[in-house]
This record gives C-alpha cells, sequence and structure tokens, in this order.
C-alpha cells in the first residue's frame, strides 16, 4: 500500500445552506456546519474505529484487511501498519479494546455452508506499529460479520455448524490465545441440526447481522427478521426480552440497533437504522428509527429521520442511496450517521420525537465511482469525526458552529 496522503484540502466553512465550490483544481463536497480536516487515500473500508491516538480501517476488499493510522496530528495521518488478508476473504470490521485488535474474517462473495476459514483474528497492538497475531478462532460457513468488542467479550455474529444462517454468540478472550464461547442465541428454527422446523419458506432466511451490548442487555439486528432485545446477565443463557420487524411492511433490512447513553426527556431511546440495500421489493431510501424502549419488553417506534428531500414522493430509488449506520460511539444528542451516497449526517436526537438534522458532509465519489459511498463513521474523544468509503479513502472531518 503507497503512502496516505494527508494534506488538508481545503477549509470549508459552515453556512445556512449546503454548497459546493471549486477550490482551486479540486470540486469541493457539499457541506453544513463541518469542515474537511484531512483526507486519507487508502483502499475502500467497512469499518472505522479509534482508540486513543490511532485510527484502524478495515478494508472492503482483499487482500486489503486492516491499516493501522497515527491520527496524533489529524491534519497530516500517518500509516503506522498494515495487514493483509487472503483472497477470497475480507477483514472489513474491525474494532479495539485494552491493546486487543479483533477483525472479522468472511467469506467475500458468495458462501456455502461447508467454507472453513471464516471467524475472528486476535492481534496484541499494544504497540500498534507491530501488530502480533496472537490467536485466529475459526467456524464452518461464511465466517463472522458485524461484532463488538469491549475489552473482555466479544459480542458476534457467526455462522455455525448444524444453523441455518448467522446467529449470536459471545466470546471470553480474558486469555486472547485461547477464545472461548460463553453463550449462543439464536430464532427458534435456525437450529437445524437440532430438529428444529423451519418456518421460514416464504421469507428470506434469518440471518444475526450485528449485537451491540449496553449493560446487561444484548440488543441484536437481525437483517429481515427485525430486531431482538436480550437478557445477557446470564451469559451462558441469554433470553428473550422483546422483539420487532418492520420488513413486512417496509422492505429494507434491520442493520443496527444503538442505544443512546443517556435517557432523553426521560425516555430510554434506541435508534435501529435500516440498510439501503437487499430491499425485497423497490422501494425508497432506507431512513433510522426511534424506539422508546423504556418498558423494553414493548419497543414504540416514536419517530423516524430520513435526509430532508432525498424521498419526495415515495418513488423506488437504487440501493445505498439511503441509510447505512450510525456511530457506535456517541457523546451527547447528536449522532453521525454514514448514510452511503448523502454522506455524513449529524442527526441531533435531543427531542427523541423529532430528530433533527444539524450538519452534513458530502465526499465527493472516490475514483471510478459515481456518487460517494460512505460505509463507517466513528468519532474520536477530540470530537473528530471519521468517515470512510466503502470504495475509497477515509474523511477526517470537524463538526463547527453546532449549538
Amino acid at each position: 500500500m503507497g503512502s496516505a496522503r494527508c494534506p488538508c484540502l481545503a477549509v470549508l466553512l459552515a453556512v445556512s445552506e449546503g454548497y459546493s465550490h471549486v477550490f482551486g483544481n479540486r470540486f469541493v463536497p457539499q457541506s453544513w456546519n463541518t469542515r474537511l480536516v484531512a483526507h486519507i487515500d487508502c483502499p475502500g473500508g467497512g469499518q472505522v474505529w479509534v482508540d486513543g491516538m490511532t485510527l484502524y480501517v478495515g478494508h472492503m476488499r482483499p487482500t486489503r484487511g486492516t491499516t493501522i493510522i497515527d491520527i496524533a496530528d489529524p491534519s497530516a495521518p500517518k500509516v503506522l501498519a498494515t495487514i493483509s488478508v487472503r483472497e477470497g476473504w475480507h477483514s472489513h470490521k474491525v474494532r479495539v479494546a485494552n491493546g486487543l485488535m479483533l477483525v472479522n474474517q468472511e467469506k467475500f462473495g458468495k458462501s456455502s455452508r461447508t467454507d472453513v476459514g471464516g471467524g475472528l483474528d486476535i492481534y496484541d497492538v499494544e504497540n500498534p506499529e507491530a501488530p502480533r497475531l496472537i490467536a485466529e478462532w475459526r467456524t464452518i460457513g461464511g465466517g463472522v460479520h458485524r461484532f463488538d468488542f469491549d475489552g473482555r467479550y466479544a459480542y458476534i455474529s457467526p455462522t455455525a455448524e448444524g444453523y441455518v444462517g448467522n446467529i449470536v454468540m459471545i466470546l471470553d478472550l480474558a486469555d486472547p490465545a485461547r477464545p472461548a464461547e460463553v453463550g449462543r442465541w439464536w430464532i427458534p428454527g435456525q437450529w437445524e441440526a437440532g430438529g428444529e422446523a423451519y418456518p421460514w419458506t416464504h421469507w428470506p432466511a434469518p440471518r444475526c447481522h450485528h449485537p451491540l451490548r449496553n449493560g446487561d442487555r444484548l440488543y441484536v439486528s437481525y437483517w429481515h427478521h427485525g430486531f431482538f432485545i436480550l437478557d445477557i446477565a446470564d451469559m451462558a443463557k441469554p433470553k428473550l426480552v422483546s422483539q420487532m420487524n418492520t420488513s413486512p411492511a417496509f422492505p429494507h433490512p434491520t442493520h443496527t440497533c444503538l442505544v443512546l447513553p443517556e435517557p432523553l426527556k426521560g425516555r430510554r431511546v434506541m435508534i435501529v437504522a435500516d440498510e439501503d440495500v437487499a430491499k425485497l421489493w423497490p422501494a425508497p431510501p432506507a431512513f433510522a428509527w426511534t424506539y422508546d424502549i423504556t418498558q423494553e419488553q414493548l419497543p414504540v417506534p416514536i419517530s423516524t429521520f430520513q435526509v430532508p428531500g432525498l424521498d419526495r414522493d415515495g418513488s423506488p430509488q437504487p440501493a445505498m442511496t439511503g441509510c447505512h449506520q450510525p456511530s457506535e460511539r456517541i457523546a451527547g444528542t447528536i449522532v453521525p450517521f454514514a448514510w452511503f451516497a448523502q454522506g455524513l449526517r449529524l442527526v441531533d436526537y435531543a427531542d427523541p420525537f423529532n430528530p433533527k438534522e444539524v450538519g452534513f458532509y458530502v465526499p465527493d465519489a472516490a475514483p471510478g465511482a459515481d456518487r460517494a459511498s460512505s460505509n463507517d463513521v466513528t468519532i474520536d474523544d477530540r470530537g473528530l469525526i471519521y468517515l470512510v468509503d466503502r470504495v475509497n479513502g477515509v474523511d477526517v472531518i470537524e463538526a463547527t458552529a453546532i449549538s
């Protein structure tokens, strides 16, 4: 991989409306209440994560695996290390905590239930310039898609022998060289080897997409089977608390369930992002739901957010026009979203019944692409925002003039 090109490309002033113009020989992307700090020229990615002053990028396409970048000076990022991945597999997700880096191993493209080689790779990154592989945890089938990691436990979405689709699994990494399964959960009907009847003849197969932990709960998106709230006070025996599925009425799959850190207006609030892909029928772009989970046995949708003007009349639009992923790390009530072709969107949930956009940044299309494809976003302790395009590049962005 070549060195990162990290100049400050342009200073983008906050204005009352989004705008664009030519700055020198470069077309400046559309923005509002944001400014570009730096652009990192690297292969496209599925996830970005920050630990301290280090940025970790999980790349979309093999043989590019993971890039580790020093962001102590955010205007001049420096590549510290790169890790490759085998042809035919990708490691497009990455999480870091307590000096450990976890990257997924998932079949790139169509997989079969007999594939071997997917799972998780675990690295020591106490020295991020010299990541050291500690263990390779492997499963059968397509491997692991998304996951959460708190420094001790990994909450993963693996395929597993005897099951249809991805399930929920919890791994204990107290000894990172010997990951140990603590517990697993699945929708009744997935355990084929256990003799469970398969009830989804006329519906997409179940697929655990992304578990996220908050306290003793696991908030699990399950693609076209909606979301599930699990009680994991006893990790060996996860218990169902409640579930909800909007896919019968809205054709987009459930991507991520993110609980906001503090009550808002006295209510416990969860954002549920639908992904603008794999639609059950042609439809307008996907959006984000807001749920009141104060009474967690009865999740209630209380609002939605869509980029203003994106869905004008309900007409079908191409995939990857709408919502993808909120930042899994947030501070306060403003949530950064990666909104595919609409770039970065900053949404204020101070009033969860009426979320409002307070800023955005739409990058240029990556080389060879016809529009942006913002796939993931995170923030660091300084409040800087990192937005990765699934085709090429990471933008480092500062929010400005937001009150």
